[in-house]
């Protein structure tokens, strides 16, 4: 996922207790439409054997290489019997597209699209205590890039599909399967140019993918995050100018200089906080779950006289609770110089900003440029953008079925719409009025999550287990409707 801080509340340091899986959780299902029981111990274990198969298959972008995986799971799907298309995005690149179909002429309004990415960012694998690319189980869990991001949701999707095939289950709608590539880059394998080039093969009304996440938090799930919105990423560059010359003559106006002050300025600005509707409704769901001194300022958010002070003091105690509350700027890359003994003419920084849907890039240059008030600095807006695209609803046939499923699956645990900070490919399909959700079905703690993108990224194979089981239900409880 291009995300990429991820988050859950005041956990605490070291090992958590692992999630215990209750002896109920993975027994036979009986579709309630008809057909056979599945065996969802047998189909737990599968997709942990598809995850530890795909996991071995290096698709880092760049360059992705997501071929070799696309016909695995093609493969996978073909002693299914499930007809597979693999389509070629690009020489190496290519997604898988499979489809159960509920009737001779479906309603593609209807459809549930059940979409995870090919790719995975790279390693420094010097920094990694087994190889990345091994899928080594190691204690209760299963080490190797993509394990959560994005692999892990490749095979649950896949447990799920090939579930409800060997169930029989009566369908009320299509469910299709998409495994695409280049989500890590967003170039031109990606999401976007699939809807481009193939969108009569996964057109859908509905759609479940990477974004959101099932909150553990000392050995139980605290809540359930479904992603329903994501901010708006922008790359601006900062470009500093001065008098170029030899080092041993320092002038006033070296452009590192200027360069640095500035992105100390703008890497410590706080922009003006905004209570968006979806947040106050994180917020609100919330509350219940949280420690009493955070629910009485979630609480005071309601108040009129104290609702701003509210909203300072839960952006100051969470990370990402401020991401969710204000538009952010991040330094990420500096470029200056080429040789020791020269100053340069001009240097330059990378910000990476996020905005809050309906906010204006241009607003967040114009507070950059107040706090910075040097004439050497000019900001420039790369036109690399996200999407901005709207929400999805949080009354919508899916959303509400994973609302009274999850608090049966996770007992007192609400299910929260969220605003994600980083953007997935769900915001293309927002684009094209598909009510798409973000939820990895996975009991994840801090600790692990914090490994996604990191070294040592890691997947707790009960979570796993659980999660895959989690999905099966909520996809056919939508789909036999």
């Amino acid at each position: 996922m291009a995300r990429r801080i991820p988050y859950v509340l005041g956990l605490l340091a070291g090992i958590i207790p692992m999630l215990a899986l209750r002896p109920a959780a993975l027994k036979s299902q009986t579709p309630a439409a008809g057909g056979a029981p599945v065996d969802m111990l047998q189909l737990t274990a599968e997709a942990q054997t598809w995850l530890t198969d795909l996991i071995r298959v290096n698709t880092t972008n760049p360059p992705g290489n997501e071929l070799e995986a696309a016909k695995y799971i093609q493969g996978v799907l073909q002693k299914e019997n499930i007809p597979a298309d693999i389509l070629e995005m690009k020489p190496g690149r290519g997604i898988v597209v499979a489809r159960l179909q509920a009737r001779p002429l479906p309603d593609s309004s209807k459809a549930l699209l059940l979409l995870a990415h090919l790719d995975v960012v790279g390693v420094d694998r010097a920094k990694w205590s087994v190889d990345p690319f091994a899928a080594t189980e190691k204690g209760e869990y299963i080490y190797g890039r993509g394990a959560i991001d994005d692999k892990g949701m490749v095979a649950a999707n896949l447990a799920a599909f090939i579930g409800l095939k060997r169930s029989g289950t009566r369908l009320s709608r299509d469910v299709i399967f998409l495994a695409d590539d280049d989500e890590e880059q967003g170039g031109d394998a990606s999401i976007r140019a699939v809807i481009e080039r193939y969108w009569d093969k996964i057109a859908c009304g509905f759609a479940l993918n990477e974004g959101g996440n099932v909150v553990l938090q000392n050995g139980k799930v605290q809540y359930v995050a479904i992603q329903t919105s994501e901010k708006v990423a922008y790359n601006v560059t900062v470009t500093a100018t001065g008098t170029s010359g030899h080092a041993s003559i320092p002038q006033k106006d070296n452009a590192v200089v200027h360069l640095a002050a500035a992105v100390q300025k703008v890497g410590t600005l706080e922009t003006p906080l905004h209570l968006l509707t979806m947040t106050r409704r994180y917020f609100e769901q919330l509350g219940p779950v949280e420690d009493e001194d955070t629910a009485k300022w979630i609480r005071a958010l309601e108040t009129s006289d104290r609702a701003d002070l509210a909203a300072l003091r839960l952006a100051a105690m969470n990370p990402m609770w401020n991401s969710m509350l204000r538009d952010t700027i991040a330094p990420t890359q500096l470029t200056a110089g080429v040789r020791a003994n020269v100053i340069p003419s001009q240097a330059s920084a990378n910000l990476n900003i996020r905005l809050l849907p309906g906010n204006s890039i241009l607003d967040v240059i114009d507070q950059m440029q107040k706090a910075v008030n040097d004439p050497q600095i000019k900001f420039t807006v790369q036109p690399d953008a996200g999407p901005s695209a709207p929400s999805s609803s949080i009354t919508s046939e899916l959303y509400q079925t994973i609302e009274h499923l999850a608090p049966r699956e996770f007992p007192g645990a609400p299910v929260v719409p969220y605003l994600s900070p980083w953007y997935t490919d769900s915001s293309y399909l927002r684009l094209h009025n598909v009510q798409s959700y973000g939820l990895v079905p996975f009991p994840l703690t801090e600790a692990d999550l914090l490994r996604m993108h990191g070294d040592d990224e890691r997947l707790p194979i009960a979570s796993f287990r659980r999660g895959v089981d989690f999905l099966y239900k909520a996809v056919h409880e939508f789909v036999t409707k």
